[in-house]
């Protein structure tokens, strides 16, 4: 095992620095630095490219089983210390099978527990993170405790304790994935150190060489045993709609690729990207399509059209979807598409309104936003994106018609049953929202779209499923609070709300409600009301805000507990 741990250069500090302590069990690649006081227990894996320097601050410590990755950073001030979990202090405690992954940057004081996960390119300094926390890519973490089993979302900065306390929790999924990530690793880990030893490798470079002369001389290699793209699969074919966008992007000299993804990375839009596709006769591109579909059946994959002299994407259209029944080739009749969409397979006149339909007031909106120019988008979260803001956008909507569009969303709504999802408006000039509407909310049954009622400017936001109809009815706001939301609305403010349980009361620690959009005196109290019936025992405040200004301009509590 080929280790750098060599001296640190002449230092106010390193007049007495202390070498390595490497278990033997470890594997450091010859590229990584690891100088002073670093302790590195059994089975962890030091990747190449990564810097340990103890040589201002120190001791450090990793536990066993952590995976440190390529180019990690670990540093530390002089001053500052936490507290291990065997009571001795330390400049950084990294603990027992944590993953920190690609370009960390970890600057002590900093604690980070067992079974932790940092993703690439996330920084931690002076802040302590409990045992199985999950911290997403691009995130900052600073002047903080961060309770066991939270998440922080990727992008998030966290620099405050209020904002720390209000992280979601670590789902299963996300544990899972944290995981498998960790075994990867280990994986990685014995693979190097077998590798060192030939007692280990030779009998695995003799399975290889056997394999391969059976196999006929190396023909089933890899690259040898690739399908071409004529060996189209038959059981697997693009029906005639996409047939005619890959003629059209191949026409207009776009070229053509494909990327899948499993459920999990479709959540997290993940996408990896299939082999590529270097021809542009249509056969032999439909065919390496097809061919993608069969090796990922079960798994979602989307079809890609690349402007290559612009290096820009011009088409990205789901083709396959998990449970897609594989069908034959349809014939269509009537003109070709005079424009790209980027939604599923199916066409937006597909959707089932009788399933999952639009309310006559949606509808309503969606006739008053295209009359004006406009365009309409949407998006979803689940409950945990939900409660952080974090919402995912949908598949692109490029059509003007109000058919279209409105199948577009009932297409989503249906798509993501048990889930929020909610209308945008678009103004393309200004390349501004001038709506966030929520149309589903977890818990409401498919209505298909009624055919009776007068229409409305507005959407009735749905009851919360936690109280009854009689319940929301006797919900109602204080004259002297609709007289507040009525002066803020006159001076040009916006309204808001917040949350918080007694403990969070306490701590100063409130959660944002639903965001309210319209500046409608109706809709704003029905808003209040909704967050006042979906927080029926928790503290709820409203909040006036000065838009320009960026500054609250008022802060009043509208509902205590009991």
């Amino acid at each position: 095992m080929a280790v750098q741990s060599y001296a640190a250069p002449p230092t106010p500090w390193s007049t007495s620095l202390a070498e390595p302590q490497i278990h033997e069990t470890a594997y450091v690649h010859s590229f990584s630095n690891i100088i002073g006081d670093v302790r590195i227990s059994e089975n962890v894996l030091i990747a190449p490219g990564t810097s340990i320097r103890a040589d201002e601050g120190g001791p450090f410590y990793i536990g066993a089983g952590t995976n440190i990755q390529d180019g990690v950073v670990i540093h530390s001030l002089e001053e500052g210390r936490v507290v291990g979990d065997d009571q001795e202090n330390y400049s950084v405690w990294i603990g027992s099978n944590a993953s920190m992954t690609h370009m960390n940057l970890i600057h002590g004081p900093a604690y980070i527990g067992d079974d932790c996960f940092i993703g690439f390119r996330s920084t931690v300094f002076n802040a302590r993170i409990g045992k199985g926390c999950i911290v997403m890519m691009h995130a900052l973490v600073q002047d903080v405790e961060i309770p066991p089993g939270k998440y922080v979302p990727s992008g998030a900065v966290i620099t405050t304790q209020q904002q720390a306390d209000r992280l979601p929790d670590v789902e299963e999924q996300d544990m899972q994935f944290a995981h498998h990530v960790a075994a990867a690793n280990e994986a990685l880990r014995s693979g190097y150190r077998c590798f060192e030893n030939d007692a280990c490798i030779t009998p695995i470079k003799n399975q290889i060489a056997h394999k391969s002369d059976v196999n006929g001389n190396g023909d089933s290699s890899p690259h040898n045993s690739e399908k071409s793209y004529s060996s189209m699969s038959s059981s697997t074919q693009l029906s005639s709609d996409i047939q005619t966008q890959v003629s059209q992007l191949l026409a207009q000299g776009y070229r053509i690729g494909a990327e899948y993804a499993d459920e999990r990375r479709f959540r997290t839009s993940s996408w990896k990207s299939a082999t590529s596709i270097h021809s542009d006769r249509k056969s032999e591109v439909i065919a390496a399509l097809s061919d993608c579909m069969a090796e990922h059946e079960g798994e979602y994959v989307r079809l890609i059209g690349i402007d290559p002299k612009a290096k820009r994407r011009v088409l990205e259209e789901i083709i396959q979807r998990p449970g897609d029944k594989v069908s034959a080739t349809t014939s269509r009749s009537g003109a070709s598409r005079s424009s790209y969409s980027s939604s599923s397979s199916s066409s937006y006149s597909s959707a089932k309104p009788s399933s999952t339909g639009l309310n006559t007031e949606v509808a309503q909106k969606v006739h008053q936003l295209l009359s004006q120019g406009y365009n309409i988008g949407a998006e979803y979260a689940d409950e945990r994106r939900f409660r952080t803001s974090s919402w995912k956008s949908a598949s692109s909507i490029h059509s003007e018609r109000e058919s279209e569009v409105i199948a577009a969303l009932s297409d989503c709504m249906a798509e993501h049953e048990g889930e929020y999802v909610r209308l945008i408006g678009i103004d393309p000039k200004a390349k501004r929202r001038i709506l966030e509407e929520i149309i589903q909310r977890p818990g409401d049954k498919p209505q298909p779209a009624s055919n009776n009622g007068a229409n409305s400017s507005s959407y009735k936001r749905a009851e919360p499923s936690n109280i009854t109809r009689e319940q929301y009815s006797d919900i109602s706001l204080s004259k002297e609070t609709v007289e507040q939301v009525r002066q803020l609305l006159s001076q040009g403010y916006k309204i808001g709300t917040e949350h918080a349980d007694k403990r969070r009361f306490r701590t100063s620690s409130w959660q944002s409600c639903s965001p309210i959009a319209s500046n409608r005196e109706s809709e704003v109290i029905e808003s209040l009301e909704d967050c006042i019936a979906s927080h029926s025992d928790e503290y709820v405040r409203l909040i006036g805000i000065d838009t320009k200004e960026k500054r609250r301009v008022l802060e009043t509590i509208i509902q205590k507990p009991n």
